[in-house]
Formats: C-alpha cells, sequence, structure tokens
C-alpha cells in the first residue's frame, strides 16, 4: 500500500535509561546510527530483523530511533513513507494542514524528512527515500 508508516522515533529524556528500558522489556536491539558530524546522537531501533539495506524483512513491519529529546513536550513520532515530501507538503497543506518541519535531509544517505500538523494539531513526519534505496 502507498503512503505506510515506515519509522517511529521515541523521544528520550535520559536515552540510556529508554535504551534500557526498551531493551530489557522488548527484546529490541538499540545501537548507535552513525550521524553526520555536529548532529544530535541518535540510536537505531531494531524490531525486527532487516536486509542488506537496512529495510525490514517482514512485510508490513516497522524499526525506528531513539534521541534525546530536542524540546519540551516533543511527541512520539511516526513517519509515513511518500513519493516526495514536496509534493505531499503541497497536499497537505491544500487540505488545512501546516508545515512544521520542512524537508530536512537526513544523514548516511537515508533521503529526507519533513513534519506536519494535521487539522486536529496532531504531529506526523513524512519520509523520502532517494532512488538508490527504492526496491
Amino acid at each position: 500500500m502507498k503512503n505506510s508508516i515506515v519509522h517511529f522515533e521515541i523521544p528520550a529524556d535520559d536515552v540510556l535509561r529508554a535504551k534500557d528500558f526498551y531493551t530489557k522489556t522488548f527484546g529490541w536491539e538499540i545501537n548507535k546510527f552513525p550521524m553526520p558530524e555536529g548532529a544530535a546522537e541518535y540510536y537505531g531501533v531494531r524490531t525486527t530483523e532487516v536486509d542488506e539495506k537496512f529495510q525490514p524483512k517482514t512485510p508490513g513491519a516497522i524499526n525506528g530511533g531513539l534521541m534525546k529529546r530536542q524540546n519540551a513536550g516533543q511527541p512520539f513520532m511516526n513517519y509515513i513513507s511518500v513519493d516526495s515530501i514536496d509534493e505531499m507538503l503541497k497536499t497537505i497543506t491544500a487540505n488545512g494542514g501546516m508545515v512544521a518541519l520542512p524537508k530536512t535531509e537526513i544523514g548516511a544517505g537515508m533521503g529526507w524528512i519533513a513534519a506536519f500538523k494535521d487539522t486536529e494539531n496532531n504531529l506526523m513526519g513524512l519520509h523520502e527515500v532517494p532512488a538508490s534505496m527504492k526496491k
């Protein structure tokens, strides 16, 4: 199905405490993710096995990330896969939503993200993969 949820992010006040909780509670594999110089520390969260492109092997399964909370009230975030963030942001605003984070490149050739608020003030993310990662 098009535009499925493909990633989640868990913000934490104490990242190591959260890492310990999720590892012990759910058995998730959580490891530091290589980020560009100067970027905030980020941990990859594996809830399911991945292939050579680090994509889940099980259809419909998703993995995520764990990061230091960037601002007070930062929510848990789901990311929706889209073909074009630029086009989707136009559609979102045309339907009453608003851009919360403009298109931003993410590290390690993983593509781009953006965030929006829907008409009910819920925050959601968008993710666009580079052509080299498309199956």
